[in-house]
C-alpha cells in the first residue's frame, strides 16, 4: 500500500521518532492510530505538504498548529481520523509551532533521499474499525510571542566556568537563530566568556568529547548552541549545561526570533 506525495513543502522528512524534534508530538501521532512508539512519520517544516492517498488508511496530525484540510474540509488535530482512496490532505502555514507531524497508521517506510513530488510512500496495512483510548492530553502548539522555557542542569564543564558565567547563561534572554537547524538550536544574544575561570591561560587542546541531544555547546563565539536529534556523535566545544529532557520538544517547536530563557 502507499500514498503519494503531491508536494512535500519546504521541507518535509520521513522520521523514526527518535529523530524527531518534536519527539512527544510524533508519539501522541502514533498512539493515537494504535501505531508502535518506533512507528516512523512525516516532520512537516511549516507547512505546505499535500499528500494523496492511493488506498484507504487513517492519519493523526500533530505538533504545530494551522489550518490543515483532508479534501478541502479541516482536519482536526490531535485526533486519528479515517482517510479513503483518492483523498488530498494538505497543510497550511503553520501558526504556532513550527513543525506538524504526521503518522499514518502502520507507520511510514524510512527513505534515505528527500521527498520528492510525486513519489510514492509506503506505509503499513491498516488496523480494524476502532482507534484505541490514549490517555495522553491533547498538546498546544507554542505561542511564537511567548519565550521558549528549557530547564538546564550544570553540564560536564560547567566547573570550569565562574559562577557569574552560568548566572549570565540562565538569567539573561536569549533569542533563536534563523540559523537554527536540525543539528543545534544557536541561540543569539550578549556573548558569554569562553575561557574557563579555571582554567590555564594556556590553554590545551580543545577535547573531543560524546554528545547527547539537550547539550549546551559554548564554543568560540560565546554564543550558546542546543544539541537537538540531527547533532553529530562528538564536539570539541565544552558542554557547559544540559536542558531537561522533557523541555527539549519545546525547542524544536521554536521559531527563529523567539526568545528562549535557559533555568538553571
Amino acid at each position: 500500500m502507499s500514498a503519494i506525495v503531491v508536494d512535500p513543502g519546504s521541507l518535509t522528512v520521513v522520521l523514526p521518532p527518535e529523530q524527531a524534534l518534536d519527539r512527544a508530538s510524533m508519539h501522541l501521532a502514533n498512539a493515537l492510530l494504535g501505531n508502535p512508539e518506533s512507528a516512523p512519520g512525516l516532520e512537516v517544516l511549516l507547512g505546505g505538504l499535500r499528500l494523496r492517498f492511493v488506498s484507504g488508511s487513517a492519519v493523526a496530525v500533530t505538533g504545530a498548529e494551522g489550518m490543515v484540510k483532508l479534501n478541502g474540509s479541516e482536519l482536526p488535530l490531535n485526533k486519528a481520523v479515517r482517510v479513503a482512496p483518492g483523498a488530498v490532505l494538505e497543510c497550511g502555514p503553520a501558526l504556532f509551532g513550527i513543525r506538524y507531524y504526521v503518522a499514518v497508521q502502520g507507520g511510514l517506510e524510512v527513505q534515505a533521499e528527500p521527498l520528492r513530488a510525486g513519489r510514492p510512500l509506503a506505509f503499513g496495512r491498516p488496523g480494524g474499525n476502532g482507534f484505541p483510548a490514549v490517555n495522553k492530553p491533547p498538546r498546544r502548539a507554542l505561542d511564537p510571542d511567548r519565550p521558549v522555557v528549557a530547564r538546564v542542569s550544570p553540564g560536564p564543564d560547567a566547573q570550569n566556568y565562574d559562577a557569574g558565567t552560568w548566572l549570565r547563561l540562565t538569567k539573561e534572554p536569549w533569542t533563536l537563530s534563523p540559523d537554527s537547524d536540525r543539528v543545534g538550536a544557536r541561540l543569539l544574544g550578549r556573548p558569554l566568556e569562553t575561557r574557563g575561570a579555571r582554567e590555564p591561560a594556556t590553554a590545551a587542546a580543545p577535547r573531543t568529547q560524546p554528545l547527547i541531544s539537550g547539550s549546551v555547546l559554548l564554543p568560540s563565539s560565546g554564543l550558546p548552541i542546543v544539541a537537538l536529534a540531527g547533532h553529530p556523535a562528538t564536539s570539541e566545544s565544552p558542554v557547559i549545561a544540559v536542558v531537561r529532557e522533557e523541555d527539549l520538544d519545546s525547542l524544536g517547536q521554536a521559531r527563529p526570533g523567539q526568545m528562549v530563557h535557559l533555568l538553571g
